[in-house]
Parts: C-alpha cells; structure tokens; sequence
C-alpha cells in the first residue's frame, strides 16, 4: 500500500514532519485544557468561600459555568481532530494530574511514627 493510501485509509499523516506537528498541536491544546482545568478548580473554591458575598459568588458562579462549557468545547475540539480515544485519554490525564489541598489528606500510620502518606 502506498504511502498516499495508508494516510488516506487511516485519517492520519503519514509523513514524520505531519505527525510531529499533529502531536504538537495536540500537546498544546492539552495544555490549555489543563488551564481551564485548574481555573475550574479555583474558581469553584472561590464560589463555595464564605469569605465571598452574595453578588460576588453570583459572578463567580456565572464564571464558572463559562469556564466548564469552555472546558467540555476543548474535549470536543481533540475528539474532533484527533479521535474521541485520544480526547478521553488528555481528559483523564489532565484530570489525574490535578490534586487540590482538599484530595491530598495527610495520616501517619502508628508503626511509622514522623512519617506521612499523601
């Protein structure tokens, strides 16, 4: 099967120079999903603070709402470009990578005193 075909048949460059550039654009906007991950994740601890007023956790509400739909388009986006597989993989790998002060709780086992489990 020809080079021509093989990219044809399976949606994919075939050249080194094409996939090289496919997992750069990918990477890049993996990285501005993680961004919107994390600003998901702020603002969502901004909105819950008690610190926070009426009005301004209506904003911030509001901004987060924005922010998710922003967040779900960009899944989309890969899953269009690069196939639904791969968007789920950089939706787990962003999601994975993140932990809040909330997720990491700190116990010391009895049997190894001075030590802490994350």
């Amino acid at each position: 099967m020809s080079i021509y075909m093989y990219e044809a048949v399976s949606g994919r460059p075939s050249s080194p120079f094409e996939r090289e550039k496919e997992e750069t654009l990918l990477a890049t906007i993996v990285s501005d999903l993680a961004v919107l991950r994390f600003s998901i994740v702020v603002t969502a601890k901004w909105e819950v603070a008690e610190s926070e007023d009426a009005e301004r956790r209506t904003e911030l509400r509001n901004e987060l709402a924005s922010l998710r739909l922003l967040y779900f388009e960009k899944i989309d986006q890969i899953a269009i470009k690069f196939g639904v597989e791969r968007a789920m993989k950089a939706k787990e790998e962003v999601e994975g990578t993140f932990k809040s002060a909330r997720d990491i709780k700190r116990t010391a086992a009895p049997s190894d005193a001075g030590q802490l489990y994350f």
